[in-house]
């Protein structure tokens, strides 16, 4: 079973279920459950991996988002881009997951993998050297990410890896634009830290 099979929704959305408002006038196309699974799945899996979810759970947790997107569909207004509304709901199945998780066990904080596997996944010719360098260098980069609290991370992900807007950003976890901007800085600076950090652990290593 693929990947985005085993996160699909059971069954498919009763008739007039996933209509929404329209962004534009009440002439607008209706949205689609269908199709905005179809071309948001791949953004979704990618951000629940990026939010540190562990790999067991993973699969559930995209498919409870979608469970919310299906519900909630009828609600779209089109007053912020579809991606940045479903990270918004993305964010918060995570949050409760992470709950439900400390409820069960408080001393749980998370152990799974969080590589980004497109990031692994580089060029099908490269050679097995570059391929291994390619995917350390993520596996670095995914560790150095993990360092950073969740509010910088996010917004860190979402302005250099998926290059969304600031205005966007905003919108998505509901804060203003300022503190997004705030997030923002502090979060480059952090990365930037932890990279001198890692660079100069490997160099005392060199010479020890």
């Amino acid at each position: 079973m693929t990947a985005r099979a085993a996160v699909a929704p059971p069954s498919p959305p009763p008739a007039g279920a996933a209509s929404a408002a329209p962004a534009a006038g009440p002439k607008a196309a209706p949205l689609d459950f269908a199709e905005v699974y179809e071309e948001i799945f791949p953004f979704v899996w990618r951000t629940v991996r990026r939010l540190g979810v562990d790999t067991s759970a993973h699969e559930d947790v995209c498919q409870e988002v979608f469970v919310v997107v299906h519900r909630r569909l009828p609600e779209f207004r089109g007053l912020s881009s579809l991606k940045t509304w479903v990270f918004g709901i993305a964010v918060n199945v995570v949050q409760a997951h992470r709950r439900s998780l400390r409820r069960k066990s408080p001393a749980h904080r998370g152990t799974g993998e969080t590589v980004d596997p497109e990031l692994l996944a580089g060029p099908s010719d490269l050679s097995p050297y570059e391929a291994m360098t390619r995917a350390e260098a993520a596996r670095v980069a995914h560790d150095l990410l993990s360092s950073l609290d969740e509010e910088k991370r996010v917004v860190l992900l979402l302005a250099e890896l998926e290059e969304m807007p600031v205005t966007e950003i905003a919108q998505g976890i509901g804060v203003n634009i300022n503190t997004v901007y705030a997030r923002l800085r502090a979060a480059r600076q952090a990365f930037s830290d932890a990279v001198n950090r890692h660079h100069a652990k490997i160099r005392g290593g060199r010479n020890g």
